[in-house]
């Protein structure tokens, strides 16, 4: 599976944490820059999309929920904790029937 990571300036944990859920290609964009960032279009093969909920302006956010919607792309928000990421994406993955406990 492959996610996007919108937001945060250092993810080394989240990744980890997302490679424990099973993510192969995690592509990062710490949307500092919120106008260079909203001038980027969603990757091509992308399974799901992770909004660090702490660091993106409104605007990105509303952009990319937008863009992942229209491409039925699932969009899980969270805080830029490692319990918080693995909490919701549990929640997300469990209503599917594919959470994994974290190693």
């Amino acid at each position: 599976m492959s996610i996007l990571v919108i937001g945060g300036d250092q993810i080394n944990s989240i990744k980890t944490t997302l490679q424990n859920l099973g993510f192969l290609s995690i592509t990062h964009w710490d949307a500092r820059n919120h106008t260079q960032t909203c001038k980027k279009d969603l990757p091509k093969n992308l399974d799901y999309v992770l909004m660090i909920t702490d660091f993106i302006n409104h605007n990105v956010m509303y952009k990319f929920k937008n863009a992942a919607k229209k491409r039925n792309i699932p969009v899980v928000c969270s805080k830029r904790s490692n319990s918080c990421v693995f909490c919701n994406f549990c929640k997300h993955l469990d209503n599917q029937g594919n959470c994994r406990k974290e190693k």
